[in-house]
């Protein structure tokens, strides 16, 4: 009971962390010339526009099931149109960099929160503000890592050579079920731990 009570709080968290990092592809696609995500009704904090069945509600659940040590998924992804953008490649580059960055600004901010609401806000405001803190920065971590299709291999593919794109496009079909081999062999705990305990302690977390 005490657990699903947990999730239950958390929750609620984790969906504006994926929100806010999907809403944050499309205002810098916005930004870069695209207007493919605002034509779309993309550019919105309200969550039913963004849920992915899978991503944001059963990964999730059967994640806080399996008592994994981090939580993670993702939303709907915004549409996007690279030939709106001068430089293709370059504009990705930086559209797909924009939603884990939004992560690591908001972790930052909900720690600095709990450490100034410490002594004012009830220990449970700053608990879920320090929760909502490592939810963000589990996310940004996990979206950077350079397999198709989360945002590492956009950045990637802005930073590589032209004559390697095919190759990392080519992979992007089995760039989730690589994700499920690392989550079943327990490596992308590995992973992820090492980067995602640093940033906390950076934070004070």
């Amino acid at each position: 009971m005490q657990q699903l009570t947990g999730f239950l709080l958390l929750f609620p968290l984790f969906v504006l962390a994926v929100v806010v990092h999907e809403v944050s592809h499309g205002w810098a696609a916005l930004g870069l010339g695209d207007r493919t995500a605002l034509e779309a009704g993309r550019l919105t904090l309200n969550p039913l526009r963004h849920v992915d069945p899978i991503g944001t509600l059963l990964l999730p659940v059967f994640l806080q099931m399996i008592n994994a040590p981090f939580v993670f998924g993702w939303a709907k992804p915004v549409p996007v149109n690279p030939l709106s953008f001068r430089c293709p490649r370059q504009g990705m580059l930086w559209v797909g960099a924009a939603g884990p960055a939004a992560n690591f600004l908001l972790a930052a901010a909900a720690a600095f929160l709990s450490h100034a609401g410490a002594g004012v806000l009830s220990g449970l405001a700053v608990d879920l503000l320090r929760a909502l803190a490592l939810i963000n920065l589990v996310l940004g971590v996990f979206n950077l890592l350079p397999v198709p299709p989360l945002d590492g291999s956009r950045v990637l593919l802005g930073l590589v050579p032209p004559a390697w794109a095919g190759v990392l496009g080519r992979l992007e079909r089995w760039g989730i079920l690589l994700v499920i081999l690392l989550l079943y062999t327990g490596a992308l705990d590995r992973i992820l731990g090492p980067s995602v305990w640093f940033l906390a302690r950076a934070l004070g977390l």
